[in-house]
């Protein structure tokens, strides 16, 4: 017997590790219901304890990647995560704009766990005027809010500030992603433009975190294929993130990852 599945495309870098980037996308869109497809930007030579070297693919190659999905597939959703340089950034934005894609995660990406930089200067601006725009959701964990707000974030009122400067770079939602940052821990802020709305979870305290703001924005990716309203996607994302986490793995000698499919047990 043949089903389908809601497809859905992954616009990111490659991690060797395969806790975060495209790897993690895949896991989470996979563990989440959906069928996940992916354009690959860049490749970095990664484990969890840091970044040593980033090759960035041409654009042209990122363009018939995308070219290839889309003359194919019936994309419900696509989430983009490291973009890397103004030229990556460009390219996707004009090969996304005439799909009139409807569920557009953006996953703001400057910083590995490990602090190195994985969006060149330039294309923070290229991100904001071009991207956003075109983007249901834009997912900026608190570093991220203050690079692109100018703000700097410590409570839930700096949050709901950056939030509204963000906003006001074309997106339809954002939704700052607290963490371990905010004085209110594993809170997350969802701004529509009019309304805020809060997301508690539990903070869980590990070191294992690699790759959890790709697999957050995968995961609200899937649930918004499978039909969810954002709030309920976010909501649901939320939840299998924190089980995600609970259950992480001590792989590796640095970060290790979330554990996609902790519901399978082992």
């Amino acid at each position: 017997m043949s089903t389908t599945l809601p497809q859905v495309l992954t616009i990111a870098g490659s991690d060797s590790g395969g806790g975060a980037g495209i790897q993690a996308d895949i896991k989470a869109m996979s563990a989440n219901g959906v069928y996940a497809m992916s354009v690959v930007t860049a490749i970095t030579a990664q484990n969890t304890e840091e970044v040593t070297d980033v090759f960035e693919l041409p654009a042209s190659i990122i363009a018939a990647q995308i070219d290839a999905v889309f003359d194919d597939f019936d994309v419900a959703a696509v989430k983009t995560g490291m973009l890397s340089s103004a030229a990556v950034v460009e390219i996707v934005a004009r090969m996304l704009k005439p799909q009139n894609v409807a569920n557009l995660v953006v996953d703001p990406v400057m910083l590995s766990k490990s602090g190195h930089p994985l969006l060149k200067p330039d294309a923070i601006e290229a991100l904001k005027h071009q991207l956003f725009p075109l983007a249901l959701l834009v997912t900026p964990n608190v570093h991220e809010a203050q690079q692109l707000s100018g703000i700097e974030i410590k409570t839930l009122a700096d949050a709901r500030r950056a939030a509204k400067v963000i906003h006001g770079f074309g997106c339809r939602h954002v939704l700052i992603k607290g963490g371990h940052l905010l004085a209110e821990r594993a809170t997350d802020l969802l701004y529509d433009g009019r309304f805020f709305n809060v997301f508690k979870g539990e903070f869980i305290d590990t070191p294992h975190t690699h790759g959890t703001g790709c697999t957050f924005a995968s995961a609200i990716a899937a649930h918004l294929a499978r039909g969810k309203a954002l709030n309920d996607a976010v909501q649901t994302a939320k939840t299998y993130l924190t089980e995600a986490i609970r259950h992480s793995l001590a792989i590796g000698h640095g970060t290790g990852p979330t554990n996609h499919f902790y519901f399978l047990g082992g």
